[in-house]
């Protein structure tokens, strides 16, 4: 036999065996179970051990209530379609939103808000980088500050005030879910997110509770908590509590010590 009829016959056999895989309805069940069997192992098993692939670092906390607000708000008018807020590791990407995001920055979002897509900038860092003003304004007419800007106006945001619900049952269903809140964060759950609204209140029990909040009024209006309040709280936020230099460090160093 030479070496071309061999070369004929190997695809013929192979199609005999997977027509008699397909015929015997046993087999193929077999054969689908351990398909699927394997694949789950391979996409469940590591969830195990989702504990150790992220490296903690200073400075990270769950959201104070007034936050978790306004990210509600964020998610629920669809800001992540055309903001992400996953800085990658690219030199394009550095220079223009700062530091790449870190594991650990998205360990209290459920869902995460890495994104598929940019319309507009990255907002992992945004926080501290424009004024409440700019925020406002931006919000209510965002063709008013960014002129070439596609993005839809919120101003109606500024006129409705912020039904949060129950706070205290929103911290404790996150709780429950796996974010690390203490049961002092839950009792004061409902004032810590008035306080940090009220720039005439003692926001120092926020502070204890939740390092680095900004405690004042966020939206121009101090007689009353919006739907603005909250959103420029969260927007103002995010990317302020770690150091990413520090955290850069203890990047290397986990490195070093091969995790």
């Amino acid at each position: 036999m030479t070496a071309e009829t061999i070369k004929d016959q190997a695809p013929k056999e192979a199609w005999g065996r997977h027509k008699k895989l397909e015929r015997n309805v046993a087999l193929l069940g077999v054969a689908a179970f351990l398909t699927v069997t394997v694949g789950g192992i391979v996409e469940i098993a590591p969830l195990f051990w989702i504990d150790n692939t992220i490296e903690k670092v200073d400075g990270m906390r769950p959201y104070t209530p007034l936050e978790q607000a306004g990210r509600d708000i964020f998610v629920r008018e669809g800001c992540y379609v055309c903001h992400s807020q996953m800085i990658r590791p690219f030199r394009d990407e550095v220079e223009r939103y700062g530091h790449y995001s870190l594991a650990a920055e998205s360990m209290y979002d459920r869902p995460f808000q890495w994104g598929s897509k940019r319309t507009g900038p990255d907002l992992a860092r945004v926080g501290g980088r424009y004024s409440d003003e700019w925020h406002v304004q931006h919000l209510k007419n965002p063709q008013s500050v960014v002129p070439e800007s596609v993005m839809p106006q919120y101003a109606f945001l500024a006129k409705k005030d912020l039904d949060a619900g129950d706070p205290a049952a929103t911290l404790t269903a996150l709780y429950r879910a796996g974010t690390p809140y203490t049961k002092e964060q839950v009792e004061n759950a409902a004032a810590d997110l008035a306080v940090q609204a009220d720039p005439n209140a003692d926001a120092s029990g926020l502070l204890k509770r939740y390092p680095k909040a900004q405690a004042r009024d966020f939206d121009g209006d101090p007689s009353r908590v919006t739907e603005m309040d909250a959103l420029v709280a969260y927007l103002q936020m995010l990317g302020t509590l770690v150091d990413v230099n520090s955290a850069a460090a203890q990047e290397e160093l986990a490195k070093e010590k091969g995790r």
